[in-house]
């Protein structure tokens, strides 16, 4: 009789332990959505008298609020650049600034809250002739969906034409 006790005692604790602390665990929709939109056209040519520059795989990618597809996070530009050098000098490119403009040539404002990457370091010296690429991961204003659409991406390269004139400067020194 004792050991009864005992044993209903021992299942009667597992079957509490087991249904009684079972926790349901609810499953939520995810609340954000990430789209990505290519532009058009997705692929672009311009040439400079100094670079020839063509982008392509442009796309747009956004983070949407499904209930309210309200845009939620500062959308981004990502794509492919490619930079020829046409000039007859080494050209040292140190970074390529975006611009976006409107319909009527005006530039679209960021507001306050949104996130600006609008440079791209790109920090390389160019031959004649010579060619650089890269990815190309920039933001882009909310109001270029909505208040103020988007019609044209300005393109200004930084660079430092030649001839370049370095020094180089040698420090003796030691740590003691």
């Amino acid at each position: 009789m004792h050991f009864t006790k005992i044993f209903i005692f021992i299942v009667l604790s597992l079957a509490i332990g087991i249904f009684g602390c079972a926790k349901e665990r609810k499953v939520e929709a995810p609340t954000q959505e990430r789209i990505t939109k290519n532009l058009v056209p997705p692929k672009a040519e311009v040439k400079g008298p100094a670079f020839l520059v063509e982008l392509n795989d442009l796309k747009v990618v956004t983070t949407v609020n499904i209930a309210s597809k309200e845009i939620v996070e500062t959308p981004s530009l990502k794509g492919n650049i490619k930079i020829t050098n046409r000039s007859k000098d080494i050209l040292d490119i140190q970074a390529v600034t975006l611009e976006y403009l409107d319909e009527a040539g005006k530039s679209i404002p960021y507001k306050s809250e949104e996130k600006i990457v609008k440079v791209y370091p790109f920090w390389k010296a160019l031959q004649p002739e010579g060619i650089a690429e890269g990815s190309l991961d920039v933001t882009i204003p909310r109001a270029a969906f909505k208040e103020k659409p988007l019609a044209k991406v300005e393109i200004n390269l930084v660079y430092v034409p030649s001839p370049l004139k370095r020094e180089t400067l040698t420090l003796s020194e030691k740590v003691e």
